[in-house]
């Protein structure tokens, strides 16, 4: 215990806050660009898989082997194979660019099956007429699917999204500056590895806390509103 406190002061010293700040940093713009990335992609990659039209059949493949392999490939692998692609084609690319990248590649494949179960989760008969007022294909997604299915696609995202904070940490393998890995540098430079991987538990848990929460608040919340517009249509 004298030991711990005797670290206190230079643990947490100008130097070593600035440099946590930045892995705090650094680990939030991971998670929410990424995934952002990941879920417009998983968009379109849904899109792609519902397509109709047997000249749309080598893009429906293309869209399930892309979902299928990333989704039974570790996202440590995908890392790798997304920083060794990367230095073919650009020399000494940014690894914050590489570990956005795979993160987007990784939440594309996991999130799609999401956003095909929301969009699948509305009734048949609401698309049938809204082709029968000759709406598009897309005008039909924009103006009847999408609406109607963000209450059941929104807070699996969010979770999942809770859960790539923790996730983060593994593009530390690859040299990305986030949290853990400065978590491993503070370690080696003599402080405890109770003191600082305790530390470092302590923020992913107040990062990720609070959206988890708001995940579970907002699904409450939708899942009340849908509740209600049914009691409406019921009326």
């Amino acid at each position: 215990m004298e030991s711990f406190l005797n670290q206190i002061p230079a643990f947490f010293s100008a130097g070593n806050v600035t440099l946590l700040a930045e892995a705090v940093g650094v680990t939030i713009a991971l998670t929410f660009f990424g995934c952002l990335v990941g879920f417009t992609s998983a968009f379109l990659i849904v899109m792609a898989r519902q397509t109709p039209g047997r000249w749309a059949i080598p893009l429906r493949g293309a869209a399930i082997l892309f979902v299928e392999l990333f989704r039974r490939v570790p996202f440590l692998v995908t890392s790798y194979l997304v920083l060794f692609s990367i230095v073919i084609v650009i020399k000494n690319p940014s690894l914050f660019i590489v570990g956005l990248v795979s993160i987007a590649i990784y939440a594309t494949a996991f999130t799609s099956d999401i956003i095909r179960g929301g969009f699948e989760s509305i009734p048949r008969q609401q698309i049938e007429a809204a082709q029968t007022l000759n709406f598009g294909r897309w005008r039909t997604m924009l103006y009847v699917v999408i609406p109607q299915s963000w209450p059941v696609i929104l807070p699996p995202l969010i979770i999942f999204m809770v859960a790539f904070v923790k996730d983060t940490s593994l593009v530390g393998y690859i040299g990305v500056f986030e949290l853990a890995f400065r978590g491993k540098e503070l370690n080696n430079q003599g402080f405890s590895g109770i003191f600082v991987y305790g530390f470092i538990a302590l923020i992913y848990f107040c990062l990720s806390f609070p959206l988890m929460r708001f995940g579970y608040w907002l699904e409450k919340r939708l899942a009340t509103s849908r509740g209600q517009e049914s009691q409406r249509e019921l009326r």
